[in-house]
Order: C-alpha cells, then structure tokens, then sequence
C-alpha cells in the first residue's frame, strides 16, 4: 500500500496538532498548579468575573474560599473561580534613575514596552495635508 504525498502531509498536520495540543493542556495544568501554590490566606486575588478581595480561607474539601471584599464583608465562592493572584506593584519615585530595571519585564524603566506609542514621535509615513 503506497500513500501519496498529500496522505503524508494530512498525517504530518495532524501529527503537529496533537502535539501542540498536548503540550497546550501541559502549560494550563502548570499554569494551574501555579496559582494554587499561590493561593494562601491573605493573599489578594481577582475573579474570573472582576471581583477583587483577599482570602480569609480555603475550604479544600468542598473547594471553597472565604473572600473578603469589603471589611467585614465576606463572600464564599468557588476555588477555581480565582482568575489570578494580584501582585503588589512598585512605584519608583520620581526622582529615581531612568537605568533602574524592571523586575518584571526585564526592560530599563522609562522605556516604552513593545507597541506602546511614544510622545513626539511621528510614525506617519504618509504626508499630512499640509505638507507638499
């Protein structure tokens, strides 16, 4: 039995897109892993539908968690319902250098990220009415 080239390419796609898709729920269950280790009391999280607050407690046999939204106030959702853990951010001051790292991107403060406009430049390449 021959296979003609166009049978071996199909097999070739299809051989590619399993791969990708295995390796795709690898990354979602480390991901998920991830927040997990992350998800202690007293952290402070956001949900999948926006809602901020910080973790009272976790129940881990019925897969609750206690969250405070306002003091005093106390909801209890589901565990997987936790979209992520907000990390405290870090405002430099003012006067700090421009050359100073962020830890986060790994890119000099004071530059602009990848598609973030700049002021002042002018990117247009077409001429302006104006202009001749």
């Amino acid at each position: 039995m021959t296979f003609d080239p166009l049978t071996l390419i199909m097999l070739a796609v299809l051989a590619v897109l399993v791969f990708f898709m295995f390796r795709n729920g690898r990354k979602r269950k480390s991901d998920l892993e991830a927040l997990q280790t992350k998800m202690v009391a007293g952290a402070d999280v956001m949900t999948n539908f926006g809602l901020y607050g910080t973790i009272v407690s976790i129940d881990e046999a019925e897969n609750k968690v206690a969250l405070e939204i306002a003091p005093g106030t106390v909801v209890h959702i589901h565990r997987q319902t936790i979209a992520r853990v907000v990390e405290p951010t870090v405002v430099l001051p003012e006067d700090a250098p421009a050359a100073e790292l962020n830890a986060d991107h790994g890119t000099v403060m004071g530059e602009p990220e990848f598609g973030q406009r700049v002021d002042g430049e002018d990117t247009d390449t077409e001429p302006k009415k104006g202009d001749a």
